[in-house]
């Protein structure tokens, strides 16, 4: 077995039938190496290979929707371009569960997987989620696959030995080794993701995506997702997503579920600053200063109040929103979590229900046909359903787009934007988006908030 194997940095405890983790104290122990490990973790890495085909234009005026209308379909007609991807994966069951990175896999048209033993799979994402950049596939008719076991990666410590396994730029599977380096960082990775992240200086680089970072008794500490570098190759800095995140994804996705459910905190906040601290007569800056409450927030309807700070989430200590946010996303929805917090120099241990995000009022979300002059256009009324898919502020009502659609792309609308006022009509639903869009008149002037800043946009029609 493994752990008996590697006994140079996981020694049997004859007595007390633990296992001991530390460094190797002789020539004899070193000479063993990372090859056992490795032995037995690797054929639960994969290869993976993304087909992206996005559909292209073969004369630049086809986009415009009068160029468009004038040629007819029959001038340039769209022409298909594909894009190839190349990452890693590790397998997480033996029917086939394989977990990578969403900007490896997330918007793919044909996935392919290839194991060590160079059996190759179809396979499709089942459910993905591109903030935390995790992607959870199935293989196609697969079963007594190689698996990796999820340690809990609460109990990672900085200085821990580390292997990172991955296909870097494609040259096949590789390992290398490092320490971990770092717990608890956040807003410091690249690409897609906006977490909380091991560091690691083992070496990751491009291929190495959706790979495994594993400790030395052969157990997944967490998934390689980027590199801090200004030269595009490893320099020393690595993140992994930890395996605790990537445990309920796996969780969600054996339930069957399409896209992931995080609990939602209905509030903002902002990280604990020296000057901060210092204004709340606190000695230590330590937690998370809760800056705004939604009306609907769970931490509200436990007393919670703007100003309060967190400083733990079931008893793990939480320094940022992202760090707050993974131990909540970690405990899944349908619980409850104790959350602990200091009002002025009193403690409190306050249980708080792990709700979604409520779909109240209802979002009535619309989609406009030709008969307004942005069809395809798509709007919700503002909830804290769309505040949480679509990142607005807690205190934004009104009507959201949730696509522009070509027109309304054309016309300088995000994804994300608010609409505020049409030719001076203030926008309280969907509906009131229809009447206004449906005669509007020689002149269209759209009144838009966007990530909380007034925009106007004005057309002659």
């Amino acid at each position: 077995m493994l752990r008996a194997t590697l006994i140079a940095f996981s020694l049997a405890n004859a007595t007390m039938g633990v296992a001991e983790t530390r460094v190797p104290t002789s020539q004899a122990e070193i000479s063993l190496g990372f090859a056992p490990v490795v032995k037995e973790a690797a054929p639960a890495v994969v290869n993976i290979y993304a087909k992206i085909v996005r559909q292209g234009r073969a004369n630049p005026f086809f986009s415009d929707p009068f160029f468009q209308d004038f040629f007819g379909r029959g001038f340039g007609e769209p022409r298909r371009r594909v894009q190839n991807s190349l990452g890693s994966g590790v397998i997480l069951s033996e029917d086939g569960y394989v977990v990578s990175n969403y900007h490896v896999v997330g918007t793919a048209t044909e996935i392919r997987v290839v194991t060590t033993d160079r059996r190759e799979f179809s396979a499709q994402v089942v459910l993905g989620d591109k903030e935390s950049d995790i992607a959870i596939l199935r293989l196609d008719d697969a079963n007594d696959l190689p698996f990796l076991k999820l340690r809990d990666s609460d109990q990672v410590e900085v200085g821990e030995l580390a292997l990172a396994i991955g296909n870097p730029f494609g040259v096949g599977q590789t390992v290398s080794s490092g320490i971990i380096s770092g717990l608890a960082r956040t807003g410091t990775a690249t690409g897609n993701a906006r977490g909380y992240f091991i560091q690691t200086d083992a070496a990751i680089n491009p291929g190495n995506s959706g790979g495994a970072l594993i400790d030395v008794n052969g157990d997944l500490i967490g998934i390689n997702t980027s590199i801090l570098t200004r030269s595009g190759g490893s320099n020393g800095i690595g993140f992994a997503i930890p395996a605790n995140l990537v445990a309920e994804f796996l969780r969600q996705a054996q339930n069957g579920n399409t896209s992931f459910v995080s609990p939602w905190a209905g509030m903002a906040g902002q990280h604990m600053s020296a000057d901060i601290a210092e204004s709340l007569g606190l000695v230590i800056p330590l937690g998370v200063v809760i800056s705004d409450l939604h009306a609907l927030s769970p931490l509200a309807d436990a007393g919670l109040r703007v100003g309060d700070v967190v400083t733990h989430v079931d008893g793990d200590e939480v320094n940022s929103p992202a760090e707050m946010k993974f131990r909540m996303s970690v405990a899944g929805v349908g619980g409850n979590s104790v959350l602990t917090l200091m009002r002025g120099e009193e403690s409190l241990d306050v249980e708080v229900a792990l709700i979604k995000a409520p779909d109240t009022p209802a979002a009535e979300e619309t989609t406009l046909d030709e008969e307004t002059v942005l069809p395809d256009l798509t709007v919700a009324r503002v909830n804290p359903e769309v505040i949480s898919r679509l990142g607005l502020l807690l205190s934004q009502t009104g009507v959201a787009v949730v696509d522009p659609g070509p027109y309304g792309g054309r016309a300088g609308l995000r994804v994300g934007d608010v609409l505020v006022g049409i030719n001076g009509e203030e926008m309280e639903r969907p509906e009131d988006v229809v009447n206004a869009l449906t005669d509007p008149g020689r002149r269209l002037n759209l009144d838009v908030l966007r990530g909380g800043r007034s925009v106007s946009l004005r057309f002659r029609l």
